[in-house]
């Protein structure tokens, strides 16, 4: 079976069925439905040589990063390269060291031919680095939270909507001290967390203490040293929301130290769902997002993009967003009446 019985089956052209089997987002839900029944139906698999004679010379897609955090970035890894060998795009993964000239890792990119590179935050709210790799012809998608630029292709979750609603979480327990550790403040998603936070407390009716904000870079070391200056507060909080997993199991670490019972004494919330939530304790609660199908979906933008380069069609820069979930395990609780 080939891909053009595949079309004739499902009554539509060759490249619908292309665009289905590289899980482009254009096609409409029906029409997926359609041509995936055919591709059961006639038992088709898809050869990856032909796959890349139909579209063209292999993509090659650069993968340029500077997390911090390791299990962020594993998660992360993952979702692209499977996604890359189901396309059978080859991912080029460049680590790009705090402090180094961008326009110098940009050109580096290019030395390496490749068709198009994907940003993980912060590197996507760098317009330097942006505007090198594009005169070159590169196509390119930031991914996480980045700061408004409606000519970059982008994808991520709404931040300052999953710390409202983590922050509206803690008050609706009873919590009216709530302390705020933030992230590396050059990365976009930092300052939409602070403001989300801010934004539930004045809903509420609360305010938004100085004193209750600590400065965090979203490393563990950064978390304890947080954690300490709002466990020194007197009063002290009552829960502290962290903006990320790392920083917030440093806090229930710093707890521990200070004789404090989680959540008894102080409740603790952290964001992203890494591994990590799930094997201290108290397991925590926290904000899913979704790393791997970002990545995933990563992909699949910036090989649309290069399939329009290639097609010599009209740009098109898609900003997606997906969904966020606030996960509850056992680091949060009322807070305990005096």
């Amino acid at each position: 079976m080939t891909i053009h019985d595949v079309a004739r089956h499902a009554g539509v052209s060759r490249m619908t069925v292309s665009r289905v089997i590289n899980g482009e987002k254009s096609v409409k839900a029906a029409t997926r439905s359609i041509v995936d029944a055919a591709i059961r139906e006639l038992n088709y698999a898809p050869n990856p040589a032909a796959r890349t004679l139909a579209g063209g010379a292999i993509m090659r897609i650069g993968l340029l990063y500077r997390i911090p955090n390791p299990a962020y970035l594993t998660e992360f890894l993952v979702g692209a390269l499977d996604r890359c060998s189901e396309i059978n795009a080859q991912l080029i993964v460049q680590r790009h060291e705090r402090g180094a000239d961008e326009e110098q890792a940009a050109d580096q990119l290019i030395a390496k031919n490749l068709h198009g590179v994907i940003l993980p935050p912060p590197l996507g709210d760098n317009p330097a680095l942006i505007a090198r790799l594009r005169d070159a012809g590169v196509a390119v998608v930031a991914t996480g939270s980045t700061r408004p630029a409606p000519a970059l292709a982008s994808i991520g979750i709404d931040d300052f909507g999953a710390a409202r609603e983590m922050t509206r979480h803690l008050i609706g327990l009873g919590h009216r001290r709530i302390g705020f550790i933030t992230g590396r403040s050059n990365h976009a998603s930092s300052g939409l967390r602070l403001d989300g936070y801010r934004q539930a407390l004045a809903e509420a009716g609360l305010p938004a203490e100085d004193g209750l904000v600590a400065d965090g870079n979203f490393t563990y070391h950064s978390g304890l040293d947080a954690a300490e200056q709002l466990l020194s507060r007197d009063p002290m909080p009552t829960a502290i929301f962290a903006s990320n997993d790392d920083m917030a199991a440093a806090t229930i670490a710093a707890a521990h130290r200070h004789r404090l019972d989680v959540p008894a004494d102080l409740s603790v919330a952290g964001f992203d769902d890494t591994p990590l939530a799930t094997t201290i304790w108290p397991e925590l609660t926290t904000i899913r997002q979704p790393v791997s199908e970002m990545s995933r979906e990563a992909v699949t933008i910036v090989a649309g993009l290069i399939r329009r380069q290639r097609d010599g069609d009209p740009a098109e820069t898609p900003h997606r967003l997906l969904d966020f979930e606030l996960i509850r395990r056992q680091s949060d609780a009322p807070p305990r009446r005096s």
